[in-house]
């Protein structure tokens, strides 16, 4: 009699095993009492059907995705003078000074509506910054006169200095560069992270996870053309690190699902897609948790730099990665893995697998 190959019998020790975990909770639930939900949450058995609702889920974030889009068509986006090219223009200010009389001198001066005016920080901490299109030596100049006559700013020395109006100018040209370079880099960053899953796991899970990857990149970007917020550096900066948050924890959950479905189509217990969904239940807390320490430290960005200090460039970086970490906690549950297991079933390996489960189980029920 031949002996069965060491890896079959390893697998069906593997799968033996869950399924004797699996009945010694049920057992217990019998005998105590149906846990509370954070402790199933805690144990991951909680048993929440994901996977299996992956079509509501689906349509819930293709309704997200057109949200965003339509965004996009709609109210666009708000480049910062980095992106684009123009000038910007600030100053020290009370806290009283008008943005419209602002707007007014600016545009006397330059011939011109500003872009933007708006004032961050409060009271002797508060700064106007205007940005404008592009301004030639002559109009910097008749600007930087009209603003210090009309709102005379001070010095650090505490006295109305013609120096205190700060100006400073990005061409078009370098702008459509940094631009080009901030696309670069993330077809870059998406590339070589498609390359890296594909290699450590495997091609359909590299692809559910620039996908993704690919739902944040759109949210985000979607929220800020929502609220309007300005697109600067820092932007892509705080966007670029919320990707890679979202990837570590869509990759924390297919690590958890490659071990549970290894040799999974030799055994007739479970099938692809169970095996996920457990996955999923094993490691939700852990995503749960992730995203909340996430979270603290950027509102707390959001109420100390950005409420109190009125640090602009904080508050683009507290945005980004705000909406970032909660999108990355939605698509790494209900987007990465229903997505890898749709993959999966298309496939006739493991629809031959599911046919093979289902007419086990009918079976034993016959029985």
């Amino acid at each position: 009699m031949s002996e069965k190959p060491v890896h079959t019998r390893e697998a069906k020790k593997e799968t033996d095993a869950v399924d004797q975990t699996e009945l010694e909770d049920d057992g217990q639930e019998r005998a105590a009492g149906r846990p509370s939900l954070f402790t199933r949450l805690y144990t991951g058995t909680g048993a929440f059907e994901i996977v299996g609702r992956r079509k509501l889920l689906f349509r819930v974030t293709a309704g997200i995705l057109l949200v965003c889009l339509a965004s996009f068509a709609i109210r666009g986006f708000t480049f910062g003078i980095e992106f684009v090219g123009g000038t910007s223009i600030s100053f020290p200010s009370d806290g009283k000074t008008d943005n419209g009389a602002v707007s007014r001198v600016v545009a006397e001066a330059t011939g011109q509506e500003p872009v933007s005016v708006q004032t961050v920080g409060a009271g002797s901490s508060a700064t106007v910054q205007v940005r404008t299109g592009d301004l030639n030596n002559a109009q910097t100049a008749k600007v930087s006169d009209a603003l210090f006559n009309a709102f005379h700013p001070k010095g650090r020395d505490g006295k109305p200095s013609k120096a205190a109006v700060n100006v400073s100018s990005v061409s078009s040209s370098w702008g459509g560069q940094i631009t080009k370079r901030a696309l670069i880099a993330l077809g870059v960053f998406l590339v070589a992270i498609g390359v890296y899953i594909a290699v450590r796991f495997e091609v359909d899970m590299a692809v559910a996870a620039i996908a993704t990857l690919f739902f944040d990149l759109v949210v985000t970007a979607g929220v800020y053309s929502l609220v309007g917020f300005e697109v600067v550096p820092a932007t892509v900066i705080g966007l670029l690190t919320i990707l890679g948050f979202s990837l570590y924890d869509t990759v924390v959950v297919f690590d958890k699902v490659s071990e549970n479905v290894r040799g999974v189509t030799k055994t007739t217990r479970r099938t692809y897609a169970e095996l996920a969904n457990l996955a999923m239940n094993q490691t939700m807390m852990r995503s749960i948790n992730t995203t909340v320490i996430g979270v603290l430290p950027v509102l707390g960005l959001i109420v100390v730099a950005v409420l109190l200090l009125g640090v602009g460039t904080l508050k683009d970086l507290a945005l980004v990665q705000l909406v970032g970490l909660i999108s990355g906690a939605y698509s790494s549950i209900f987007v990465a893995t229903p997505l890898l297991v749709t993959l999966k079933e298309r496939r006739q390996e493991f629809k031959k697998h599911n046919a093979k489960v289902a007419s086990r189980r009918r079976a034993s029920d016959a029985a």
